[in-house]
Formats: C-alpha cells, structure tokens, sequence
C-alpha cells in the first residue's frame, strides 16, 4: 500500500564545486595508487570521509609534514599557506592541489596587494572564522599580519584612521559582510582609504535563501551534516528559523520516526559538505522503515 508520505532531496544541496574538484582528484589518483595522502579532512563530513578512507585516502595533519618524505599529498579545496608548499617541498612530498579556484584567485588578490604596500600601511582584514582552514591559508598570504574579523563586533575595533583593504572568506554571508562594509564606510576617519572586495563564492552563498524555501515547503526538514561542517550549522539555523520541525542528522541510523508523527511531507537537505549519496541514504532508509512503495 502507498504511503501518503511525500519525501523531497533539496536539488541545489550537496557538494559546492570546489569540494566535488577535490574529491574527483582523490578518487582519480586512488584508481591508480593505493594510497594518498590529504592535509586534513577533505570534507567535514565524517561518513564520506570514511567512504574514501576505504579506498586509500589517509589523513594528516600539519605535524606529520615533517615525518612524510616522498610520498603524493593533496591539497584539499579550503587552500594552505605559502608554508605548507615549502615544508612539502623540503621533505620531497609531490603535491596534488586541489585549492577551489575561488579561494585561490582570493589568495593572489591578497598576496599581491600585500607585496604592492612594502611598508605594510594599510590595513589587510578578512571578514572569516579565526582558525579555519581558508582562513588560515589567506592570513598566511600577508605573512601573518592580517586581522580576522569575525563579527561587527571585532569590525569595531579596527584602526578608523588607517587604509583599510576588506576581504572575506569565501563561504561567509552576504547579509554579514555588507553590514561590515556599511559600518566602516560610515565610520572611516578623513584622510583613510577604505576598499572591499565581495569575494563570497555565490554558489554557497545563494543556499542560504534557496534553502530557507526548501525548508518553508515541507511538514519535517531532515538536514544531514557532519559535526564539523561550519558551513552546515549556518545553513541548519536558516532551516530552524523557518521550519521548527528541522532536525540535523549525521547519517540515517540518527532517523527518530517519532519526528514524523503528524507529517505528510519531508525535506532532506545538507551543506555545502554533504554528499548526495548520503541523502539518497536518508531518503531510501525512510522508505523502507515506513514501507513506501
């Protein structure tokens, strides 16, 4: 018999194009070779890291650079700092990059207007997440001395009186950087450049007002997510602040079919990080419980 259930996989979530270029890399090079290394996870997502640990894919970190010799490493799509290339050089590691072309254009942008102003006057900020693997690999195109803002908050505390050249991760929001950019052009003093540069990677950022659709459209959002993913928490509170009934899971076996008392249509959607194939899971692991057709 044919439940009334109706159950939808969100078409614009999944992988952005940086993350599939860089898992299409892996599984390219582990068809060959048994084993790559990757400077840190590939994806924030534990289960698809997982599937590609079980083809060869071995991850490290930072501190194993120097235990590693003449091995094949990839460079995952958030980018590194000029240090990583010549550590990796030093110790013969051949390199796969897979840096989304995004984020690298952003690191020459920044590298060169940094090697452009020898005196450092002006002030270099990125509008990110202290600590984030992008953010980590842009702050090091200046050599460290960039400043990391992370809110309006730490927007405030910067030097009104001296230029200031704006950038921002990626994967940040629209609506975030140009409250940014309005505060400062408000509040630079006379005399003090201020430039910015909109460099937000508009696949990721137009999820969040597709997403907050997606979520309106149906009784229960299933929003599938690795733990990591900082990316999937601002997409998840989008999905919560329109629909309550959104719940985030890791992968099917954290389904509680007590959420679905009531419902007649479901939503299953992710992040930027979240593989298709983990979706179609959900959706073929509902299926079944319910027993639809």
């Amino acid at each position: 018999m044919k439940s009334p259930l109706n159950i939808e996989i969100d078409k614009d979530s999944g992988f952005c194009f940086g993350v599939t270029r860089a898992i299409n890399k892996a599984e390219e090079e582990l068809a060959n070779n048994d084993t790559l290394y990757c400077l840190g996870d590939i994806v924030h997502n534990g289960e698809e890291c997982e599937r590609l640990s079980n083809l060869g894919l071995r991850t490290v970190d930072h501190t194993d650079l120097s235990r590693l010799s003449d091995v094949k490493m990839l460079l995952r799509a958030h980018g590194e700092p000029p240090s990583t290339y010549e550590e990796a050089a030093a110790h013969h590691i051949e390199l796969l990059d897979a840096t989304c072309p995004v984020v690298l254009n952003l690191q020459k942008r920044i590298k060169r207007d940094y090697d452009n102003d020898p005196m450092h006057t002006k002030q270099i900020v990125i509008y990110g997440k202290n600590g984030h693997a992008e953010v980590v690999g842009l702050v090091g195109q200046t050599e460290g001395k960039a400043i990391v803002i992370e809110n309006l908050e730490d927007a405030k505390r910067l030097d009104f009186s001296r230029d200031i050249l704006l950038y921002s991760q990626t994967t940040k929001s629209l609506e975030g950087f140009r409250e940014i950019v309005r505060y400062i052009s408000e509040h630079i003093r006379d005399g003090a450049v201020f430039e910015y540069y909109d460099t937000i990677c508009r696949q990721v950022a137009n999820r969040m007002p597709n997403i907050r659709s997606f979520a309106q459209c149906h009784d229960l959002i299933l929003f599938v997510c690795g733990k990591k993913s900082s990316n999937g928490k601002v997409l998840y509170n989008e999905c919560l602040s329109v629909n309550p009934r959104t719940h985030i899971i890791g992968s099917p076996s954290e389904i509680d079919y007590q959420w679905f008392e009531g419902v007649s249509s479901v939503g299953i959607c992710g992040a930027t990080s979240t593989p298709k194939w983990l979706m179609e899971a959900c959706k073929a692991e509902i299926e079944e419980k319910l027993h639809i057709d």
